[in-house]
Protein backbone atom coordinates (compact mmCIF):
# COMPACT_ATOMS: atom_id res chain seq x y z
CA UNK A 1 0.00 0.00 0.00
CA UNK A 2 1.32 3.47 -0.83
CA UNK A 3 0.25 6.90 0.09
CA UNK A 4 -1.53 7.44 -3.06
CA UNK A 5 -3.94 4.25 -2.88
CA UNK A 6 -5.23 5.08 0.27
CA UNK A 7 -8.91 6.10 0.22
CA UNK A 8 -11.32 7.54 3.17
CA UNK A 9 -13.37 4.84 5.40
CA UNK A 10 -16.29 3.68 4.01
CA UNK A 11 -19.23 5.73 5.79
CA UNK A 12 -21.68 4.32 7.75
CA UNK A 13 -25.35 3.65 6.86
CA UNK A 14 -27.44 7.03 7.79
CA UNK A 15 -30.46 6.39 9.84
CA UNK A 16 -34.06 6.82 8.89
CA UNK A 17 -35.31 9.60 9.45
CA UNK A 18 -39.08 9.65 9.65
CA UNK A 19 -42.01 12.39 9.83
CA UNK A 20 -39.65 14.39 7.12
CA UNK A 21 -43.19 14.76 4.19
CA UNK A 22 -44.82 12.76 2.08
CA UNK A 23 -42.19 12.99 -0.48
CA UNK A 24 -40.08 10.17 2.17
CA UNK A 25 -42.15 7.59 2.34
CA UNK A 26 -42.18 7.44 5.68
CA UNK A 27 -44.08 10.80 6.08
CA UNK A 28 -47.43 11.84 8.65
CA UNK A 29 -47.99 8.17 10.93
CA UNK A 30 -43.92 7.74 10.63
CA UNK A 31 -44.59 4.13 9.50
CA UNK A 32 -46.44 3.15 12.43
CA UNK A 33 -49.55 2.82 10.49
CA UNK A 34 -53.25 4.64 11.84
CA UNK A 35 -54.63 4.07 15.00
CA UNK A 36 -53.79 1.20 17.35
CA UNK A 37 -52.02 0.93 20.19
CA UNK A 38 -48.39 0.38 18.34
CA UNK A 39 -49.73 3.17 16.74
CA UNK A 40 -49.09 5.30 19.95
CA UNK A 41 -46.03 6.80 21.80
CA UNK A 42 -45.43 4.47 24.85
CA UNK A 43 -47.64 1.58 22.68
CA UNK A 44 -46.79 -1.79 22.10
CA UNK A 45 -46.57 -4.65 24.74
CA UNK A 46 -43.73 -6.25 26.97
CA UNK A 47 -42.19 -9.04 25.97
CA UNK A 48 -44.02 -12.66 26.59
CA UNK A 49 -47.67 -10.58 26.60
CA UNK A 50 -50.49 -12.59 24.63
CA UNK A 51 -53.49 -10.18 24.50
CA UNK A 52 -54.72 -10.97 28.09
CA UNK A 53 -54.80 -14.74 27.67
CA UNK A 54 -52.55 -16.17 29.88
CA UNK A 55 -49.08 -16.23 28.85
CA UNK A 56 -47.10 -19.49 28.53
CA UNK A 57 -44.96 -19.03 30.91
CA UNK A 58 -47.37 -18.92 33.70
CA UNK A 59 -49.24 -21.95 32.17
CA UNK A 60 -46.50 -24.13 32.08
CA UNK A 61 -45.68 -26.00 35.82
CA UNK A 62 -42.84 -24.62 37.99
CA UNK A 63 -41.24 -27.58 38.95
CA UNK A 64 -37.49 -28.41 40.81
CA UNK A 65 -35.60 -26.30 43.27
CA UNK A 66 -32.73 -24.06 43.69
CA UNK A 67 -30.60 -24.99 46.74
CA UNK A 68 -29.48 -21.02 47.30
CA UNK A 69 -26.70 -22.58 49.71
CA UNK A 70 -24.84 -25.00 47.20
CA UNK A 71 -21.22 -24.40 46.49
CA UNK A 72 -19.81 -23.46 43.19
CA UNK A 73 -16.41 -25.41 42.87
CA UNK A 74 -14.52 -24.98 39.48
CA UNK A 75 -13.19 -28.31 38.24
CA UNK A 76 -9.28 -28.59 37.94
CA UNK A 77 -8.09 -32.06 36.05
CA UNK A 78 -4.45 -33.31 36.44
CA UNK A 79 -4.00 -32.47 32.99
CA UNK A 80 -4.89 -28.97 34.06
CA UNK A 81 -2.42 -29.25 36.79
CA UNK A 82 0.86 -30.57 34.61
CA UNK A 83 0.00 -26.80 32.43
CA UNK A 84 1.02 -24.77 35.35
CA UNK A 85 5.07 -23.58 35.90
CA UNK A 86 4.32 -23.01 40.26
CA UNK A 87 5.35 -25.68 42.51
CA UNK A 88 3.10 -25.02 45.20
CA UNK A 89 -0.29 -24.78 43.28
CA UNK A 90 -3.50 -22.80 44.38
CA UNK A 91 -6.70 -21.51 42.94
CA UNK A 92 -5.28 -17.78 42.43
CA UNK A 93 -1.73 -19.49 41.00
CA UNK A 94 -4.08 -21.39 38.61
CA UNK A 95 -6.34 -18.07 37.87
CA UNK A 96 -2.97 -15.72 36.86
CA UNK A 97 -1.95 -18.37 34.70
CA UNK A 98 -4.89 -18.34 32.67
CA UNK A 99 -5.82 -22.23 33.03
CA UNK A 100 -9.23 -21.42 34.87
CA UNK A 101 -11.45 -18.95 34.38
CA UNK A 102 -13.17 -18.45 37.94
CA UNK A 103 -12.61 -19.91 41.28
CA UNK A 104 -16.16 -19.58 42.97
CA UNK A 105 -16.06 -21.53 45.79
CA UNK A 106 -13.05 -23.23 45.76
CA UNK A 107 -11.28 -25.96 43.48
CA UNK A 108 -11.95 -29.72 42.72
CA UNK A 109 -9.22 -31.68 42.06
CA UNK A 110 -9.74 -34.68 39.89
CA UNK A 111 -7.98 -37.73 38.59
CA UNK A 112 -8.98 -37.09 34.90
CA UNK A 113 -5.53 -37.28 32.76
CA UNK A 114 -1.63 -38.16 34.51
CA UNK A 115 0.22 -36.09 36.09
CA UNK A 116 4.11 -35.82 35.27
CA UNK A 117 5.28 -33.65 38.26
CA UNK A 118 6.01 -33.29 41.71
CA UNK A 119 3.52 -30.94 43.02
CA UNK A 120 1.93 -29.01 46.20
CA UNK A 121 -1.47 -28.88 45.70
CA UNK A 122 -4.08 -26.72 48.14
CA UNK A 123 -7.94 -26.84 46.77
CA UNK A 124 -10.82 -27.28 48.81
CA UNK A 125 -11.45 -31.05 47.68
CA UNK A 126 -9.22 -33.95 46.15
CA UNK A 127 -11.01 -37.10 44.40
CA UNK A 128 -9.29 -40.27 46.27
CA UNK A 129 -7.99 -41.30 43.27
CA UNK A 130 -6.24 -37.82 42.11
CA UNK A 131 -4.83 -37.52 45.75
CA UNK A 132 -3.13 -41.09 45.46
CA UNK A 133 -1.81 -39.50 41.77
CA UNK A 134 -0.42 -36.57 43.36
CA UNK A 135 1.03 -38.27 46.53
CA UNK A 136 1.97 -41.32 44.02
CA UNK A 137 4.88 -38.70 42.74
CA UNK A 138 6.04 -37.62 45.87
CA UNK A 139 3.80 -34.40 45.98
CA UNK A 140 1.37 -33.39 48.59
CA UNK A 141 -2.30 -32.34 48.53
CA UNK A 142 -3.55 -29.61 51.51
CA UNK A 143 -7.26 -29.41 52.12
CA UNK A 144 -8.21 -25.80 52.75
Amino acid sequence: MKLDELKPAQKGKTRTRVGRGIGSGLGKTSGRGHKGQKARSGGGVRRGFEGGQTPLYRRLPKRGFTNIHAKNYTEVTLTMLNKSEATEVTAETLLKEGIIGKIGDGIVVLATGNLEKKLTVKAVRFTKAAQEKIEALGGKTEVI
